[in-house]
C-alpha cells in the first residue's frame, strides 16, 4: 500500500515538472510570427476605423448653419450699427434744426421791432434760446445719450436800406451739435475709428415784434 502511494506522489511530480519545462520553454519562430502578424491585424483595423470616421466627418454637413451664421455674424452687426446710428443722427439733426429754428421765431416775435434803432439787445434772451433748442415743451431733454448740444448763441444783425423802418432787425439763432457714437468699437471690427461729428445748424428771421 505504502509503495503504491509512492509511485502515485513520484508521477505527481513528474508531471508537474514536465509541465513548467514546457511552459518556460522559449517559443518557436513561427509562433512568435504568428503573434506579431496579429498585432499588426489589430493596428491596421484600428488605422481603418479611425479614417473612416475621419471621412465621415469631412463628409459631414450639420454644422454648416452655424459656420456660416458666425462668418455672417460680425458684418450683420456692422450693417446694423451702421443703420442705427445713421437713424440716430438724422433725427438728432432734424430735431436741432426745429429746435433752433423755433428758437428763432421766438425772439422774433418777443423782442422789439425797433430794437436796432433803439441800440436794444437781445442778450436778455440767451437763456430761454438754449432752452427751446435742448428741451421740450415738459423740460425734457431732446436728444439721446452722446448727442449734445455744446452751444447755443443768438446774435442780433442791423441792416440798412429803402425799408419802412430806418434800420432793419434781424435775429440769428445758431447751435454746435456733437454727435458721439456709441457703437463706435464695433466699427473698429472693420479697421475704421470713428470720432465724434461735430456741426453747426443756423436759422435767422425778421425782427417782427411782439
Amino acid at each position: 500500500m505504502m509503495a503504491r502511494r509512492l509511485r502515485r506522489s513520484t508521477s505527481g511530480v513528474r508531471s508537474l515538472a514536465a509541465q513548467r519545462m514546457v511552459e518556460q520553454a522559449p517559443v518557436e519562430p513561427a509562433a512568435s510570427s504568428m503573434m506579431l502578424c496579429g498585432c499588426i491585424g489589430d493596428l491596421m483595423r484600428v488605422v481603418s476605423l479611425i479614417s473612416k470616421r475621419l471621412a465621415r466627418f469631412c463628409r459631414s454637413e450639420s454644422g454648416v448653419a452655424l459656420t456660416e451664421f458666425a462668418i455672417i455674424l460680425p458684418m450683420t452687426l456692422l450693417v446694423f450699427a451702421i443703420v442705427i446710428e445713421g437713424a440716430r443722427m438724422f433725427w438728432s439733426y432734424q430735431t436741432a434744426i426745429a429746435g433752433v429754428r423755433d428758437a428763432t421765431r421766438y425772439v422774433a416775435r418777443v423782442a422789439p421791432a425797433d430794437i436796432c434803432e433803439t441800440g436794444g439787445s437781445i442778450a436778455t434772451y440767451s437763456g430761454d434760446v438754449g432752452t427751446i433748442v435742448r428741451e421740450n415743451i415738459a423740460g425734457q431733454t431732446l436728444f439721446p445719450s452722446g448727442i449734445s448740444v455744446t452751444s447755443v448763441n443768438a446774435t442780433l444783425n442791423c441792416y440798412t436800406g429803402t425799408y419802412r423802418l430806418a434800420q432793419v432787425s434781424v435775429v440769428q439763432v445758431s447751435a454746435t451739435l456733437s454727435i458721439t457714437f456709441p457703437f463706435a468699437s464695433l466699427m473698429a471690427f472693420a479697421g475704421h475709428t470713428q470720432p465724434a461729428i461735430t456741426t453747426r445748424i443756423a436759422d435767422e428771421h425778421r425782427v417782427l415784434g411782439s
